[in-house]
């Protein structure tokens, strides 16, 4: 249940256009949510996620990978209760979690933040 199969991560650049084209949008400093509601048959699993970050704001590829790492852990852990929200309204997910700030924040912190973005969520659905 605490995974991140290659199953759930979004690599289609088809879905991908469409997230971003028809998807909607939610901020909750330090991320931007981009997330959009899917048929039963356009993805395997409940949640496709895809993480990212800004080149332009982390010059170097080990603080671009920190920040990705970080975030995929708190997606994972956060994943039980985001499939339970997913289940509970009989619907499956692609999403974007993009890191925009512009320093590494500590784990602690962008765990709360994780917390907040499902909130933000379980309203939206």
């Amino acid at each position: 249940m605490f995974t991140f199969d290659k199953s759930e991560r979004l690599c289609s650049q088809k879905q991908i256009d469409i997230l971003f084209r028809k998807g909607e949008r939610m901020m909750v400093f330090p991320y931007s949510v981009t997330w959009r509601k899917c048929d039963a048959d356009e993805i395997p699993a409940r949640a496709q996620v895809l993480i990212a970050t800004s080149k332009k704001k982390f010059h170097h590829a080990v603080d671009r990978n920190r920040v990705k790492r970080l975030t995929r852990e708190c997606y994972r852990l956060h994943k039980p209760a985001l499939y339970q929200l997913l289940e509970s309204h009989d619907t499956k997910l692609i999403i974007s979690i993009n890191y925009i700030h512009t320093e590494i924040m500590d784990y602690h912190v962008l765990y709360k933040k994780f917390d907040k973005i499902l909130a933000q969520l379980e309203k939206n659905l």
